[in-house]
């Protein structure tokens, strides 16, 4: 059975992923009690931000198409400098993103890197 292009098998895959995604979602509105995280799990999840920034920028910076950048005149790899070293100062990540955008912006227009 297909309607306009959609299989069956789609579609229970659609509303598969859809009742599993409403289902965690509710959990914690549909027990009766309520429910503490155990404590290693909460130490563990104040990892998580840094995990996934850390997975998310860093290959951004340091690799392009796949492969590890060759040299040192890549406007990335300042911007990232400048926003490490504002968020050392000053802890602020609204500072961070504007310095490694103030420092990459005018390196990769005006120089091209």
């Amino acid at each position: 059975m297909s309607t306009a292009g959609t299989d069956l098998w789609t579609l229970a895959v659609i509303l598969g992923l859809a009742g599993v995604t409403v289902l965690t979602r509710c959990f914690f509105f549909i027990l009766d009690r309520p429910w503490r995280l155990p404590e290693g799990a909460r130490r563990a999840l104040q990892y998580a931000p840094v995990a996934a920034l850390a997975g998310v920028v860093l290959p951004e910076v340091v690799m392009t198409q796949g492969q590890l950048i060759a040299g040192w005149q890549d406007a990335r790899l300042f911007a990232a400098g400048a926003g490490v070293a504002v968020f050392a100062w000053r802890r602020s990540v609204l500072g961070t993103l504007l310095a490694g955008m103030a420092v990459y912006l005018p390196l990769h227009l005006a120089l091209g890197w």
